[in-house]
């Protein structure tokens, strides 16, 4: 085999493995502790994560939980959780 052959060989078979990696990258999982009133706020959240390219099911898993408990024990690679504003006139 002659070296030009031989790089371009290389060369194809360097660029077949870095889509094949890319094809089976791990999907990413997103936790959400959040209630029932932030559905709106979970479909704005998977439109934009989808304009960035990731959509559910296909390198991206969103996991709803009541508490924290349970979305600890799923091992997410994000938690997001929702914000109660503090009680204003306590004393």
């Amino acid at each position: 085999m002659k070296r030009r052959e031989f790089i371009t060989l290389l060369g194809g078979t360097a660029a077949a493995w870095s889509i094949a990696a890319r094809a089976q990258q791990a999907e990413r999982r997103i936790g959400l502790l959040i209630g029932e009133d932030y559905v709106v706020f979970v479909g704005a959240f998977r439109e934009e994560l989808h304009k960035l390219g990731w959509s559910n099911g296909r390198n991206l898993r969103i996991d709803m939980r009541p508490s924290a408990a349970e979305l600890i024990a799923i091992n997410p690679d994000v938690m997001i959780a929702e914000n109660t504003p503090a009680i204003q006139g306590r004393s």
